[in-house]
């Protein structure tokens, strides 16, 4: 379970965390950045979350699909070139990086890489749901606004 735990709030946080500071470095809108910051979750949290943060409930849908469609194409191929093997931490990858159409791709690979996948992305979905309104305020008090 910890080993779980662990990696279901390291991914939420870099995700959220690399979009926003990502966005502001480019020189994004902070309506970008929060729009950014939960596209990570499924698509209904997501958007649940961008509008609470500030965000454009819209824009995060369609950052959502690019997401899930980059990481069901790109993920398994990536767990290729790193030598993952174990379908257990490669669908629990799969679950919180890419989330339903991750998944999709898992149960394609594995029944074993699907059922993790889809365990990650509900967990990393009510993980987001608690961290990235937490993790803006703190990176909004840094930066002084």
């Amino acid at each position: 379970g910890l080993p779980i735990a662990l990696s279901l709030v390291c991914g939420v946080v870099i995700a959220a965390a690399s979009s926003i500071g990502l966005a502001w470095l480019l020189g994004g809108s902070p309506e970008i950045q929060m729009s950014l910051a939960p596209k990570s979750a499924t698509a209904p949290v997501a958007m649940g979350i961008a509008e609470k943060i500030g965000g454009l409930p819209s824009l995060t849908a369609v950052l959502v699909v690019i997401t899930g469609i980059t990481g069901a194409v790109l993920g398994t191929k990536l767990f290729e070139w790193i030598g993952v093997k174990d379908d257990t931490a490669r669908g629990i990858a799969m679950g919180v990086a890419s989330h339903g159409i991750g998944t999709a791709r898992a149960f394609q690979v594995s029944p074993r890489m699907g059922a993790f996948s889809g365990l990650a992305m509900a967990l990393s979905a009510f993980a987001t749901a608690l961290v990235v309104p937490w993790l803006v305020d703190m990176m909004q008090g840094l930066a002084g606004g």
